[in-house]
């Protein structure tokens, strides 16, 4: 009788977890919503950016701007953008992943590496490897705000101009699908957005052909670090949306685990019971036996 109690101990526990799975995993669903529109509502924006300054800069003296210049590169500033919390599959572990690859290749291209991170898991993960962060941004999932990206982006590009790194990097997740999402290592600066072949496609001039007012040192000035913000924006928007996705459908599996479990379990209860009233019947009929013989 021990064995069937431990048995139904395991029942309602495994229950009890499917309870908390399930509604983690609605709440994730509804999350996700929201994250998701955020995120579809800034790609217009992003996407129009993008366009307007490949065609910009088109022709444009890149060395007379420093966020396009191109120097040799000696230090990189990779920006790594997970999540605040866990539970979400290999949502986080795949960002470390590419975090290692690229330290590995740096290293062994003889650079130099900085690191700036988005999400307290993140920090926290990369604090315990021994990496030293220089800026750090948590909890941005439950209030992201611009103005938070607008001073990291800021730091970053007094830093570019400074020389005191050649080169950043954004790695973090890409929202695919809710069933996908892949982690890219995207250059963030120096731009090099160079579209000849866009340029000649669409029938459009290049940057020369242009009439700037104010002027073109006035515009790109105020384009290029917007574009750095809001490379650093859209990635954390799909951070966010990649991350409630993965947590969703790592509770729907966790959901349907332990009803596979407690499926299994009950099968289990029913033939132990089933062996244990039997051997009372054995018992049962083996005294009566005795006792008219």
């Amino acid at each position: 009788m021990a064995n069937l109690r431990e048995i139904r101990n395991r029942i309602a526990s495994i229950k009890s977890t499917g309870k908390i799975t399930r509604a983690m995993e609605m709440v994730a669903a509804a999350k996700l919503r929201k994250a998701q529109a955020a995120m579809d509502n800034a790609r217009p924006y992003s996407e129009m950016l993008s366009k307007m300054l490949k065609y910009l800069l088109t022709g444009v003296e890149r060395e007379e701007y420093p966020l396009l210049a191109i120097r040799p590169v000696k230090m990189v500033e990779m920006i790594v953008v997970a999540g605040d919390k866990g539970l979400c599959g290999a949502f986080n572990s795949n960002v470390f992943k590419e975090v290692a690859k690229q330290i590995s290749f740096l290293k062994n291209n003889g650079s130099g590496y900085r690191l700036s991170v988005v999400g307290r898991r993140t920090r926290d993960i990369l604090k315990r490897q021994g990496h030293e962060l220089r800026y750090s941004l948590v909890d941005v999932s439950r209030s992201m705000q611009y103005s938070q990206v607008q001073d990291m982006a800021k730091d970053i590009i007094d830093d570019y101009v400074s020389g005191l790194i050649d080169e950043v990097l954004i790695i973090s997740n890409r929202f695919v699908s809710i069933s996908t999402q892949a982690v890219k290592s995207v250059k963030l600066l120096p731009i090099e957005a160079s579209v000849e072949n866009m340029v000649t496609e669409s029938g459009q001039g290049s940057a020369s052909s242009f009439i700037f007012e104010p002027s073109e040192g006035v515009i790109l000035n105020k384009l290029l670090p917007k574009y750095v913000e809001n490379g650093i924006y859209l990635s954390m928007l799909e951070s966010r949306a990649s991350e409630e996705a993965a947590r969703m459908m790592a509770m729907q599996n966790a959901t349907s685990n332990t009803k596979e479990l407690t499926s299994d379990l009950t099968l289990q209860y029913n033939k132990a019971r089933q062996a244990s009233i039997t051997i009372e019947l054995i018992d049962i009929v083996s005294g009566a036996a005795a006792i008219t013989s």
